[in-house]
């Protein structure tokens, strides 16, 4: 389970070490035990309980087929994994993914919690005979060097001069409760490729000046989505504060957010004050709502005002770090509520992602964007290469504190950037570096360790056999002292005979 610092927040798993007996979760008695669970065992009440009697650990056993899970379980778990990661625990909390070994082990406690309905007397007898008890060899939870922030941008630029910017972005890490199982198809790897399939789409009609629009089209994809959308206000800062010039200074006709857009009938724009009439974001919003009602009738399009608390440190959605600064914008989602838990899990992976829907939901931002710049259809809007995009962008953890650190993720921001550079014009990078006094975040190590599982004899074998032992010894000595005992008697009988027949 990961651990991190945010806003002067601490959030995760504090403990590491953990030396303890492998009990379930459907033991009365959980003090100083790992309680093992699978997924379809999950609740909060469990975690809760776990947390309660003080239990020395959690190991969560992750399904290899996650598609095969039940709904509600999945959304149980889902809730579960949210709520543990709002708050700080000391209890360490483990994810691994099943194997043959692991549903041994499982199975076992499983069987052994099944007898506590069995007398006393049988239980300590099966508990003495044996049990199952594993260690997890750590590390120290000490803070990981800084983290880089990398922003993509590119542009397509149109036909004139001082023209209106549409800003389409992005964030493509990831997030879960633990960072290497973290893979964010869904949120927000869906976005990603979405946003990628848009640049290359209106590539074809920027690349010829006839059918260049009288629009700015900026890509951006940013880092630290997942911890307060941290890359986008450092971008933001960047161009607003720092830079004498850029797109963002000048006439911005409205930012596009795409967030989680792989599922579901429905679609949401989440914005922070309602759209005027007469206005750039208005005006895309109603050719939204046409394209919806006129090609997919089904789907549910709605606004969604939620105001910004500005007493609060974090904000809902990526719109809300546009409008802090006057920028129309709004976020596009298939989610109503930012808090849902599905912004954030595990088992976010590409099989909770719907491609038929991913599509439909391109060629609606595809087709508005065009109606609003000129008309266009959809035809290009490839299936195969929605799909490619996303079993990339799923093939590695892209949880944020991985990102810089193993050339498997480096590789795949440099990919980003590449495609960007595929379509795009005036592509530049942005790492933003935390400043080491006083960070925005910090992630703490220990996001990947290993489990040596091994049998064991409980402590209460140890005094059983002690005593067994003890027995047999003082059998032994009692036997040796009672032989003794009868050899001197017969001594001292033979002794006396051979005296009478002496004096005889």
């Amino acid at each position: 389970m990961q651990q991190y610092n945010l806003v002067q927040q601490k959030h995760g798993c504090r403990g590491a070490i953990v030396v303890a007996e492998a009990r379930s979760a459907d033991e009365p008695v959980l003090t100083r035990r790992c309680v093992i669970m699978k997924v379809l065992d999950f609740t909060t009440q469990k975690y809760l309980e776990a947390q309660r009697q003080n239990a020395a650990a959690v190991l969560i056993l992750l399904p290899k087929n996650i598609s095969g899970v039940p709904h509600d379980t999945l959304q149980s778990f889902m809730v579960g994994e949210s709520e543990a990661l709002l708050k700080e625990t000391l209890m360490p909390v483990y994810v691994a993914p099943e194997d043959e070994q692991l549903l041994y082990m499982y199975e076992e406690v499983k069987q052994a919690a099944a007898t506590r309905t069995s007398s006393i007397f049988i239980r300590v007898l099966r508990s003495m005979v044996t049990a199952t008890a594993f260690q997890i060899l750590v590390s120290n939870n000490v803070p990981i060097k800084a983290i880089t922030d990398n922003t993509i941008v590119g542009v397509l630029p149109g036909a004139g001069e001082d023209l209106p910017t549409i800003v389409i972005t992005a964030h493509y890490d990831s997030y879960g409760l633990a960072p290497w199982l973290s893979y964010g198809a869904d949120s927000n790897g869906s976005g990603v490729a979405i946003l990628l399939e848009l640049a290359r789409l209106f590539h074809k009609l920027f690349s010829s000046p006839s059918t260049r629009p009288p629009y700015h089209l900026m890509f951006s994809l940013t880092g630290g989505g997942k911890y307060n959308f941290l890359g986008t206000k450092r971008w933001i800062e960047e161009n607003l504060d720092h830079a004498e010039s850029s797109l963002l200074h000048d006439n911005v006709a409205f930012v596009l957010c795409l967030d989680t857009l792989a599922n579901s009938d429905e679609l949401y724009m989440h914005v922070s004050r309602p759209p005027k009439p007469d206005t750039p974001i208005h005006a895309f919003i109603q050719q939204l709502e046409e394209v919806v009602t006129s090609r997919f009738p089904w789907v549910r399009l709605g606004l969604v005002h939620k105001k910004i608390n500005l007493v609060e440190s974090t904000v809902a959605w990526e719109h809300e770090r546009y409008s802090l600064r006057r920028i129309p914008s709004f976020t596009l989602s298939h989610l109503e509520d930012p808090k849902s838990e599905l912004r954030g899990s595990i088992l976010d992976t590409m099989s909770q992602v719907d491609f038929r829907k991913l599509k439909r939901n391109g060629v609606v931002i595809a087709e508005a964007l065009a109606r609003y710049m000129y008309n266009l259809s959809d035809k290009d809007f490839h299936d195969g290469r929605m799909s490619s995009l996303m079993s990339f962008l799923t093939s590695v953890p892209r949880a944020t504190q991985l990102l810089d650190k193993e050339p498997s993720h480096v590789l795949l921001v440099n990919s980003l950037e590449h495609e960007f550079k595929r379509y795009l014009q005036q592509v530049y990078r942005h790492a933003f570096r935390q400043d080491k006094r006083d960070p925005d975040i910090t992630f703490f190590d220990q996001m990947n360790q290993p489990i040596v599982m091994y049998r064991v004899k409980p402590a209460a074998f140890d005094l059983f056999l002690g005593g067994c032992i003890a027995g047999y010894l003082g059998i032994v000595y009692y036997t040796i002292q009672f032989l003794s005992q009868i050899t001197q008697r017969e001594q001292w009988r033979h002794k006396g005979t051979l005296q009478r027949l002496v004096n005889y």
